[in-house]
């Protein structure tokens, strides 16, 4: 079980951290990856992080703002918003690959069959 949490209203420029606790599966073994979904587009991949080496991979329009990292001990994955804007404005979901020792894919998707509900994101001034 995966549960998003962290999310809010924040304005253009500040920051905010959401959170993504797993259960049933025990980190850094399996990688993990940020998704958001904004009012009628499709869903995006925006982070990933792999297992073990912690490797990470992000979309390019949140590159140097956004930071992906992972406290193993409380099972948990953070992605770090910063400079946020409102393209940032979505419902942000956390997935993992259930595979052990997965890494990252190119299209963030691969292998990600464990998804939360979600938690809204709002950027608005």
């Amino acid at each position: 079980q995966l549960v998003e949490s962290g999310g809010g209203l924040v304005q253009p420029g500040e920051s905010l951290r959401l959170s993504c606790t797993i259960s049933g599966y025990t980190l850094p073994y399996y990688a993990v990856s940020w998704f958001r979904q904004a009012p009628g587009k499709e869903r995006e991949g925006v982070s990933c992080i792999s297992s073990e080496n912690g490797g990470t991979r992000f979309a390019d329009s949140v590159k140097g703002r956004f930071t992906i990292s992972r406290d193993n001990a409380k099972n948990t994955v953070y992605l770090q918003m910063n400079l946020v804007t409102p393209e940032d404005t979505g419902v942000y979901y956390c997935a993992m690959n259930g595979n052990f020792g997965s890494v990252c894919q190119e299209d963030f998707y691969g292998g990600m069959e464990e998804w939360g509900k979600g938690t809204l994101v709002t950027v608005s001034s």
